[in-house]
């Protein structure tokens, strides 16, 4: 302890421990960034792209091990480094929060992927189908009962959404907003005779990473209105954490809000000429 103050501070050497605790925060950054890159442009498949994922993560782990290493060292040899230690603890920080969250949620919500608004007859993939078939997809036919119920507890809201527009009002709102949210539309069907009903199937994407995800969506005529279902399936992985229910229930919002919003422009009437009063030559 006493060689701590016997130089000053700035002649003491820097930690080795708090250099490799704070080049392994970095580099783990950059391997989560290398990891989203891989994902996002379809690099390599989805499970080694979670590999490196993973692999990051563990170094941001080592770097907190190596950080409190280097700490004691420095406590008791009094040598410099504390200002890489605590940088390193931040950027660790920074890498393992959202991750910390996702674990959390996957406790909390129910092992699921496949949330619709008609668990009895959820609107089908068609043209998403042929894209579910890769190493490790889920398979386009839904989940099933079991499913169905453990959606019925966690998402007691998702239900079929009722409209007091006719079917071809409640296909374009829908089309427009999914549009809006920039999901790849692979195939669309507006509601024609003698069926008339509308479809709408799309891929979108999750907000970090960019897993895939297929929505379907139904619009069926219902007397002078009409019912729009939805369903929405990871494309991989057997927990979504919630992001299929979270991203249909903003949609029946925004489908709802969109509906409510348009009202009719009421053409105002015409006031009626004037009269224009006889001129009398004198």
């Amino acid at each position: 302890m006493a060689r701590r103050f016997s130089a000053p501070y700035q002649s003491e050497p820097v930690s080795s421990l708090a250099t490799w605790a704070r080049n392994l925060a970095v580099f783990s950054v950059v391997a989560v960034l290398v990891s989203i890159l891989i994902v996002r442009f379809g690099f390599l498949e989805v499970r080694p792209a979670l590999a490196t994922f993973f692999g990051a993560l563990a170094c941001a782990g080592l770097s907190i091990l190596t950080g409190f290493a280097a700490f004691v060292a420095i406590w008791q040899n009094g040598s410099r480094g504390m200002s890489r230690i605590l940088l390193a603890f931040l950027i660790d920080a920074l890498v393992l929060a959202y991750p910390a969250y996702l674990g959390l949620q996957y406790r909390k919500l129910p092992p699921i992927h496949d949330i619709t608004t008609d668990p009895i007859d959820p609107p089908r993939f068609e043209a998403l189908a042929r894209l579910r078939t890769g190493e490790g997809a889920n398979t386009a036919v839904y989940a099933g009962l079991y499913s169905a119920e453990q959606q019925r507890l966690a998402y007691p809201d998702i239900e079929t959404v009722e409209l007091e527009v006719p079917a071809q009002r409640a296909f374009e709102v829908t089309l427009a907003l999914v549009t809006k949210r920039k999901w790849l539309v692979i195939d669309e069907r507006a509601p024609q005779p003698p069926r008339r009903i509308g479809r709408i199937e799309a891929v979108a994407r999750t907000p970090i990473m960019g897993f895939r995800e297929d929505v379907s969506i139904r619009i069926t005529p219902d007397g002078e209105g009409s019912r729009v279902d939805i369903r929405s399936s990871s494309r991989y992985f057997e927990s979504d954490l919630g992001s299929n229910a979270a991203r249909i229930a903003k949609l029946i919002e925004d489908i709802n809000s969109a509906v409510d919003n348009a009202k009719p422009v009421v053409k105002k009437p015409q006031a009626p000429a004037k009269p224009q009063g006889k001129t009398v030559k004198k």
